[in-house]
């Protein structure tokens, strides 16, 4: 079955390459050019994936994304300014699950969107073989329903932001460098300056709080990567 798209984009010339180029690659798109009719485009769906650019007429990226997030999970890709950090990090802490910066070459846009579809695939409910859940210390997480809880109580993540931390429990203890992280959880190559993983575990800082102990759960190993403090993680089957 084609996964179907939609762009919300005012570059109509953009569209219609991306319409055409998508389309060879398995796709089916649509495309909206203001952020007011997107936004209401995407919630009528089901869409497989957004395309969501950044500057928009009308109601602005961030705001289409928020009406996004308030009513789906589908999975979001923006487009931002070259060189405007400042937007990327805002989109991903809304909720976005990643950002391709303009201009671009549309093989770089099928490969983030490819490896959007993969990390969604890999981890949906319903599946046959029952996912563990991974337990360390007070945090629990459970695959099978992408939820988070911190003694007893819910948490709420980002889909990117549940990949992240899930590939840091499982690892709990041991040092993982931001390639290998970025490569597990958002299921891609670290790009060039890419601040997306660096983003992602801030957030997820400030959402876990300190550890039982009062220290940090997820540590920073300069010139590495990331380790989350716990103690090995105890795996169980789901009941």
């Amino acid at each position: 079955m084609r996964t179907k798209i939609l762009i919300i984009d005012d570059d109509r010339e953009l569209c219609e390459l991306l319409r055409d180029y998508l389309g060879a690659e398995g796709f089916t798109v649509e495309a909206v050019h203001d952020g007011e009719e997107g936004a209401g485009r995407a919630l009528e769906g089901p869409w497989g994936l957004i395309v969501l650019d950044v500057m928009l007429p009308k109601l602005n990226g961030f705001d289409v994304l928020r009406r996004i997030r308030n009513g789906s999970e589908t999975p979001v890709l923006m487009l931002t300014a070259r060189g405007d950090e400042i937007d990327r990090i805002v989109g991903l802490e809304m909720g976005a699950d990643d950002y391709l910066p303009k201009p671009f070459n549309p093989r770089e846009l099928v490969a983030r969107l490819r490896a959007i579809q993969r990390r969604a695939g890999s981890t949906t409910v319903g599946s046959e073989s029952a996912p563990e859940s991974v337990q360390a210390g007070d945090i629990l997480i459970d695959p099978g329903t992408r939820s988070v809880t911190r003694g007893g109580e819910t948490v709420e993540v980002t889909s990117v932001e549940f990949a992240v931390l899930e590939v840091l429990l499982r690892m709990a203890g041991k040092v993982i460098s931001r390639e290998d992280l970025c490569l597990q959880a958002l299921g891609r190559k670290l790009a060039f300056q890419d601040r997306s993983i660096d983003v992602h575990v801030s957030s997820l800082r400030k959402k876990l709080g300190p550890s039982e102990e009062g220290g940090e759960r997820i540590k920073s190993v300069r010139g590495i990567g990331y380790l989350y403090a716990s103690p090995s993680p105890e795996s169980r089957r789901r009941g």
